[in-house]
């Protein structure tokens, strides 16, 4: 398909990863949910704060992301028309923070219950939103022409990491 699809295109804005990512956010939820543990003392507990940093970590990067996009914001892949490319701020950190936002907040969440099971989900959840961000490079790519000197110099998902 030549240009950008209308927004009215599900398919061809890349909707069937929204519908995946809907379901990949209630198993990320409902996992750690089942398959936890409760230990005692679990407010004095490291394993439990440190999940709690995470999640607070992940709203504020979530935040910071949405902030930056405004009304460019879409769980859409594919960018909009009006779409800008956005390389400071949060962006100048990593170059998908709202997806590196849900998987801090995914692992704070296994963390917090305990839960080895919703963890080893988290990594399934990294899996799926590298292959959903390289979908939406491969489109930005063509739309940004800087976006490739960009994507060498910023992290994917996990700010200096990865």
């Amino acid at each position: 398909m030549k240009g950008n699809p209308s927004a009215n295109d599900f398919t061809a804005r890349g909707g069937w990863w929204v519908v995946a990512q809907l379901a990949m956010f209630a198993a990320a939820y409902l996992i750690p949910e089942w398959y936890g543990w409760s230990a005692p003392l679990a407010a004095l507990d490291v394993i439990a704060w440190a999940g709690y940093a995470l999640l607070v970590a992940g709203l504020l990067l979530f935040a910071a992301g949405a902030a930056a996009l405004g009304r460019n914001l879409t769980p859409f892949p594919r960018p909009t028309e009006r779409a800008v490319l956005r390389t400071g701020g949060v962006y100048a950190w990593v170059r998908h923070p709202i997806y590196a936002s849900v998987l801090f907040m995914a692992m704070g969440w296994s963390l917090v219950n305990h839960s080895i099971a919703g963890l080893g989900f988290d990594v399934l959840l990294l899996v799926f939103f590298d292959r959903k961000s390289a979908r939406e490079e491969r489109w930005l790519v063509e739309r940004f022409p800087d976006y490739g000197a960009y994507r060498q110099r910023v992290r994917k998902l996990i700010p200096g990491i990865y």
